[in-house]
């Protein structure tokens, strides 16, 4: 599913159907901007058990219920293709709104599926185990982001050079059937046993009379650290994925890729990624630290994207997919030693509420990313003069080329700004504020 709404889809919507960047953008972004959901997940989730498991039954539901929007999805997006052909103004408007509303319910579903499971983490792995268990999780996610790349190159290959409506939507609605039947049937698979019925979560409290959300956003506001980690993950975010609503259409029209071999990119940055993952989750973070080894990941993905911009310069692909694995490589690193700081920032009697609140930071600074990403490859096209500064360079690139360089801005004060994070101040100040919680309880 990363692979279809991360690159997939929006290399349809840009590419083949012609939409406007800030609409693409924009409507993927709204899969984001119901990230405060996540915070009432994760709560729901440390309060509210169902059928005696509270980690497992969100899990579940909230896969069943992304893996049945995402069916939905595709006539949609022809539909607001074909308004675009036709020129059809209310249609065009009418099926843009339902497009962003169709994200939000997908964001919605996401974030009932990923916060309980990251909470999830947290009662079943002790503080010393958590960088090899974020290692290991993450690798299998970039295995899933690998295959499935493939398995989306070698299925929709016939598809090359196809831009015929009317031959795309029935593929691209059969394929996307069979996928949701695919992540409904793993995620049962992968889910059974990992929570026994009446177990309980970390903390080994009576949630349902201690941590309540007034409470919970008692610990949250806390400490000022919160604030500090959560502006650093948004500029973490940022630096990390502006590019992602446009890296397929940068491949397509920069470096001439078809529908097949764009995805691959996905594939190569996945490679990297398990790569960074692994040396990350067992060498790395270990012997440096979690902060050191963050700080290590955000000056890699700085440099990375500096060679990203190059490469278009080139507009050599094989260029661009060595630079996409150093890409990946640097990410799985950053990724790695983010999310383990992360989890050790996060109080176990509140972990579904914490890892909500950090989720939370990580999808708003996504749905601007992606939001910024259309917007401001629209607005690279209205300021660079086709054709600028020449013959040396594509002519499509300067337009990514703007993009690329804001990102690797904000990568930059991403890695500014993680010098300000204290670990034990941040446990200092909840802890505190966690004995006033209970002491209120008890009286």
């Amino acid at each position: 599913m990363a692979v279809v709404f991360a690159g997939l889809l929006n290399r349809i919507m840009l590419t083949e159907l012609a939409f406007p960047g800030l609409l693409v953008g924009g409507a993927l972004a709204f899969e984001q901007l119901v990230a405060p959901s996540r915070v009432l997940f994760g709560q729901l989730s440390d309060a509210r058990p169902l059928q005696g498991r509270y980690r497992v039954p969100y899990v579940i539901t909230g896969s069943l219920f992304y893996c049945i929007i995402a069916v939905f999805s595709v006539p949609l997006i022809f539909f607001v293709g074909d308004a675009i052909a036709t020129d059809n103004t209310r249609a065009f408007w009418g099926g843009s709104a339902a497009l962003c509303g169709l994200f939000a319910l997908f964001g919605l579903a996401v974030a009932m599926a990923s916060t309980p499971y990251l909470a999830l983490v947290i009662d079943r792995t002790t503080e010393k185990e958590r960088p090899r268990a974020v290692g290991i999780i993450w690798c299998m996610l970039t295995v899933g982001i690998i295959v499935g790349a493939i398995c989306i190159s070698i299925t929709l290959s016939r598809l090359d050079g196809v831009t015929d409506p009317a031959l795309l939507q029935p593929v691209l609605q059969r394929f996307m059937v069979q996928l949701a039947l695919v992540v409904i049937a793993l995620t049962v698979l992968s889910c059974w046993g990992m929570e026994p019925r009446g177990g309980s979560r970390s903390g080994n409290q009576q949630p349902e009379e201690v941590m309540t959300l007034s409470r919970t956003w008692t610990l949250l506001t806390s400490s000022r650290q919160t604030l500090v980690f959560f502006g650093f993950l948004v500029l973490f975010a940022l630096g990390l994925f502006l590019q992602d609503p446009i890296l397929e259409s940068y491949g397509a029209e920069v470096f001439g890729l078809p529908i097949s071999q764009s995805t691959i990119l996905n594939a190569l940055w996945g490679g990297g990624t398990l790569v960074g993952l692994l040396l990350a989750g067992f060498l790395i973070t270990p012997k440096l630290g979690k902060m050191a080894s963050s700080r290590l990941g955000c000056q890699l993905i700085t440099l990375s994207l500096v060679l990203l911009l190059l490469a278009g310069c080139t507009a050599q692909v094989m260029v661009l997919q060595v630079v996409m694995v150093l890409f990946g490589f640097a990410a799985g690193i950053a990724t790695n030693s983010t999310l383990s700081l992360m989890l050790d920032l996060t109080l176990p009697e509140a972990a579904g509420t914490f890892v909500g609140a950090w989720a939370l930071a990580q999808a708003l600074s996504r749905a601007m990313g992606k939001l910024l990403g259309g917007g401001l490859l629209d607005l690279g096209h209205l300021l660079i003069p086709a054709g600028w500064p020449g013959q040396w360079l594509p002519p499509a690139f300067p337009a990514y080329g703007f993009v690329l360089l804001i990102e690797i801005l904000l990568m930059a004060a991403a890695t500014w700004s993680l010098g300000a994070v204290r670990v034990h101040q941040f446990r200092s100040d909840t802890e505190n504020s966690l004995a006033k919680v209970l002491a209120m309880e008890l009286d």
